[in-house]
């Protein structure tokens, strides 16, 4: 262990610097463009709202590669308070400041209180950044990560069989939430091996008890188990899934995220901690695994950089501890340059902000020109409510493309489990067979060359086609044609 040395103590409280966190991370998620949900949360709100709104299960309501864990989260939300954006992110915020205070204890137990303060001021800015999709603290990462931080602070201090236990019980609870925390376990795994085989064994039974707790809840809740798998984990992976990208795209997105972001802060320390004498096993598993993990999913998402974060924090922290100590350096002018740099670089909270006190006015009809220009989330959002306003309950609607933002604010339902384009084959069977049993009363088709850059050539032959027999035109909106089935219409009987 460290040294520990009261004459560096900081005098800034650790809750204090959380609680102070917890407000710059609320006031940068809040303060979004739009004032609205980003793609991925529109995804989980209408399969959540679907869910305890409609009695829709997920995978039967709408299908995202996510865990039901995370839809209920906004189903609860949508179910309280309406559509709104701010409930996941509250509480993703309050969450994400427990997994803070965690680390502040698994610092403060390796290199004592100064260290836990300096590993918290790293760990806590840089979740704020742009390249960690700051602004986004409702992912299913924030709740991954602070779960597997806990688990990492009851592991150092477990001593016990039944310690081991807990740890991967809520190790376990969080590979619930994001199958990339079973990287974190894996890193425990291996710390424990190297302590007792019977801790191993423990951990991986309290790790098996919670997948199995959780595989149970959502088997009572309706959830089809085998749908679980197939559009939770399989189309994951193959032609037209998210992991589909070329050696030469994973290349410049790992140099990207890796080296021509903020992440390069985190290197000097990462490397003084490497230097120290004293150095702990775990968290150089832990490094390793979350490093791998990233790369074994190989999208370079920027939430997935988050995963790094902790044990990055951990070593930073250490090694800038014992320079301090090592050399008598003040630790209070230490502390406020690691502010200064690490603190995010975020402009949009600004602009946004002005946009709350200037109202826009309603630009419809700019992206209803030649040439067609991408439209704003804003718009969406716009879309959307003009959709609600425009239809019935019982109407269905289907936005060609990456709809997901306007199909959420519509609140009317999509015809497919595939409300949202997924691209590989057995996806694109599924949508179509969906859509032919029951036609959607309307239509949203982009304008904007997006559409027909990102979304393949048959699913919008497919569209076009119906749309040439079945639907007539109405109206542009916000760079969407607006098609609306012909009256007496319906689908062919099989």
């Amino acid at each position: 262990m460290i040294p520990k040395s009261s004459n560096y103590r900081l005098e800034p409280s650790p809750l204090g610097i959380i609680l102070f966190l917890l407000i710059l991370q609320l006031a940068i998620t809040l303060l979004t463009d739009g004032f609205g949900f980003s793609f991925d949360e529109a995804m989980w709100q209408y399969i959540g709202r679907n869910w305890f709104r409609h009695g829709l299960v997920p995978y039967s309501g709408g299908v995202d590669n996510k865990s039901p864990l995370i839809f209920s989260i906004y189903g609860l939300s949508d179910w309280l308070f309406g559509v709104n954006y701010w409930f996941p992110r509250v509480l993703g915020s309050i969450f994400q400041s427990v997994g803070i205070y965690f680390l502040y204890k698994i610092a403060k137990n390796l290199g004592g209180r100064q260290a836990g303060i300096f590993a918290i001021s790293f760990y806590g800015l840089s979740l704020l950044w742009r390249s960690t999709d700051g602004k986004l603290v409702s992912l299913t990462e924030t709740y991954a990560n602070t779960l597997i931080i806990f688990s990492v602070y009851r592991w150092l201090n477990s001593k016990k069989n039944r310690d081991y236990f807990i740890v991967g019980f809520f190790a376990g609870l969080g590979a619930g939430f994001r199958l990339s925390a079973f990287f974190g376990i894996l890193a425990l795994l291996i710390s424990s091996f190297r302590t007792n085989k019977f801790s191993a064994a423990f951990l991986v039974f309290g790790t098996i008890s919670s997948l199995l707790l959780l595989t149970s809840a959502a088997y009572l809740a309706g959830i089809n188990l085998h749908d679980f798998f197939t559009y939770g984990l399989i189309d994951n992976f193959g032609s037209g899934s998210p992991t589909d990208h070329s050696i030469l795209w994973r290349i410049e997105n790992f140099l990207n995220g890796f080296f021509y972001s903020e992440l390069i802060l985190f290197y000097p320390g990462l490397m003084g901690y490497f230097l120290l004498k004293k150095k702990y096993p775990l968290l150089t598993n832990w490094l390793i695994c979350a490093f791998i993990g990233i790369n074994v999913i190989g999208i370079y998402a920027r939430p997935h950089f988050k995963d790094i974060l902790p044990v990055l924090s951990l070593m930073g922290s250490l090694a800038i501890t014992q320079l301090t100590q090592n050399y008598k350096i003040p630790a209070r002018p230490v502390l406020l340059i690691i502010w200064v740099v690490f603190f995010p670089k975020l402009v949009e909270p600004f602009v946004s902000l002005k946009k709350l006190i200037i109202k826009p006015p309603g630009q419809s009809e700019i992206y209803c020109r030649e040439p067609f220009h991408q439209t704003d989330d804003y718009s969406k959002k716009n879309l959307g409510i003009w959709i609600k306003s425009n239809t019935t309950e019982q109407e269905t609607l289907l936005v060609a493309g990456y709809g997901a933002m306007v199909q959420a604010y519509s609140e009317r339902l999509s015809p497919s489990i595939y409300f949202n384009v997924t691209q590989t084959s057995r996806a694109k069977e599924k949508f179509k067979n969906d859509i032919n049993l029951h036609f959607p009363n309307l239509i949203a088709i982009p304008l904007f060359s997006e559409y027909t850059q990102n979304v393949d050539r048959d699913i919008r032959s497919f569209i076009d086609g119906l749309i040439e027999k079945n639907y007539y035109f109405d109206r542009c909106m916000f760079g969407y044609g607006i098609y609306r089935l012909r009256p007496l219409k319906s689908p062919p009987v099989n």
